[in-house]
């Protein structure tokens, strides 16, 4: 049952057995096992102490409990509380709160409350430790050269890793709670003069009007809501785990959202060319970066074109070039081609999800098991082509080599549907396929920001800075895309 306009609204009030026992009620003493007050006296005065176990500083709270334990009766005023306050508790993060309510609050995000007979307010102290991992570099992010480092679940940890590299004052985290039972923490970050003033308003109220009772899955769940509702394959806000990354967008002018219990930022706002850059590209020299950006974009062209085309130069082989006659098919087995890319699609995808959900002791065994079942033995029952075989390979290394894994899957599905297209319709259906794609992309806007810029519409600087690896003292202009009142930066 929600609660009412009254109970939130509830005061703290002098009497301390009325407020122990509303508390008590509330947050279940005696019910829930994790939750634990302690009452004690100090001089005259019963005070009542309120924590979570594994979220409350056991060092902390032995200390503050020593402290206040030796405190004689003649040391202490008639305003007991001011004077535990500001002189007798040895801790500096504490606030004063008025409201049972917004006691709860802060005891259910780990920190610990002290309610004190005879006064209208109670203490909180922030004395949690956070169960958290060390900050690893993460898996789809991995880079050669530079910190190894990576965003973890804890929001204060990822806040820090952030500092760390941006030491400006006018450095902004603009902390929410969203989620009506889960009351997730949700920062907004943004360098103060450098973003733009509109996209981070927009933003904080498309936080604050999220009404749903909480946001377990952290980061996925708050993007749908700004975002919108939408039948686009493609990401429209930009995630990463890696902190650099993160520090460059928000020198750069983008606002980014951080979300507790999730390794994931969210860039904002995001163009399609977003997701096909990566941090090994600016770790190597201008050269080296270019060279890896063009075999990434290679990759990429070839996860989504290569098995379309391949496909209606083997349904049509009259329209193969004769020096390269040889990338037909020699036989075409029993199963129709369409249908052979479609079941190996389906069985790539059976063996990518098998791959994540495997215990790691098991996994070179289905690593194999798939190589010869695929590889081998369904080209030798006449299930699949070998082409077919070879081509989906080189469409699933582009489609690993893209930086962006939601782009990735959403490449696949374009794939997927341009195979379809071709086979149904030829090469009508090459050409419809393509342009349909190409409009929706070109008619999607992320926060207002088209989708495909600088491409369209059409920014010849931006673009060649996609094209190629710029040197970092060439690049003296923010992007114009997150329209920065303040555009340069050298």
């Amino acid at each position: 049952m929600p609660e009412t306009k009254s109970e939130k609204k509830r005061l703290i009030v002098e009497d301390l057995d009325e407020n122990k026992e509303y508390l008590n009620d509330k947050l279940g003493i005696g019910v829930s096992f994790d939750v634990g007050v302690h009452e004690f006296t100090v001089g005259r005065t019963r005070i009542l102490l309120y924590y979570i176990n594994g979220f409350a500083s056991d060092n902390i709270i032995t200390q503050v409990l020593r402290d206040l334990n030796d405190l004689r009766e003649r040391e202490l005023p008639a305003d007991v509380f001011e004077h535990l306050y500001h002189r007798y508790i040895p801790y500096f993060q504490m606030a004063k709160v008025a409201t049972a309510n917004e006691f709860i609050d802060k005891l259910l995000v780990g920190q610990v409350g002290l309610v004190i007979e005879g006064s209208h307010n109670a203490i909180i102290m922030d004395a949690k430790v956070l169960p958290t991992r060390s900050p690893e570099e993460p898996d789809t992010e991995r880079i050669v050269r530079g910190a190894h480092d990576g965003f973890t679940e804890t929001l204060v940890l990822n806040t820090v890793l952030t500092r760390r590299r941006i030491r400006d004052e006018r450095l902004r985290f603009e902390i929410m709670q969203i989620g009506e039972r889960t009351k997730t923490d949700v920062a907004i970050a943004y360098i103060k003069g450098v973003a733009n003033t509109e996209l981070i308003d927009k933003l904080k109220h498309r936080l604050q009007n999220i009404q749903i009772d909480g946001i377990p899955m952290a980061e996925k769940t708050v993007e749908e809501f700004i975002i919108g509702k939408t039948f686009n394959p493609f990401p429209l806000v930009r995630y990463t785990e890696r902190p650099d990354v993160a520090a460059v967008h928000l020198l750069e002018g983008h606002v980014l959202i951080y979300v507790d219990t999730s390794p994931s930022v969210m860039i904002t706002p995001a163009t399609y060319f977003h997701h096909v850059q990566h941090a090994e590209e600016y770790r190597q020299t201008p050269v080296v970066g270019a060279y890896l950006r063009w075999v990434r974009f290679f990759g990429i062209f070839a996860s989504v074109f290569l098995l379309p085309v391949w496909l209606l130069l083997a349904m049509h082989p009259s329209l193969i070039p004769e020096p390269l006659h040889f990338i037909g098919i020699n036989d075409k087995g029993s199963i129709p081609l369409l249908a052979q890319f479609l079941m190996a699609e389906v069985g790539l995808d059976l063996m990518r999800m098998a791959a994540i959900h495997t215990p790691s002791p098991l996994s070179i065994a289905m690593g194999l098991l798939a190589a010869i079942l695929v590889g081998d033995v369904a080209i030798d029952v006449g299930l699949f082509a070998p082409e077919v075989i070879l081509y989906l390979a080189v469409a699933a290394v582009g489609m690993f080599a893209t930086p962006s894994y939601e782009l990735s899957l959403a490449n696949r599905l374009v794939r997927i549907f341009l195979i379809l297209m071709v086979g149904f319709f030829s090469t009508a259906g090459l050409m419809i396929g393509l342009l349909v794609v190409l409009i929706g992309l070109a008619v999607t806007r992320s926060l207002d920001t088209p989708y495909l810029w600088p491409f369209i519409p059409f920014n010849f600087k931006a673009m060649k800075d996609i094209l190629v690896r710029m040197a970092v003292p060439m690049k003296n202009r923010r992007p114009s895309i997150v329209r920065s009142p303040n555009s340069s930066r050298q």
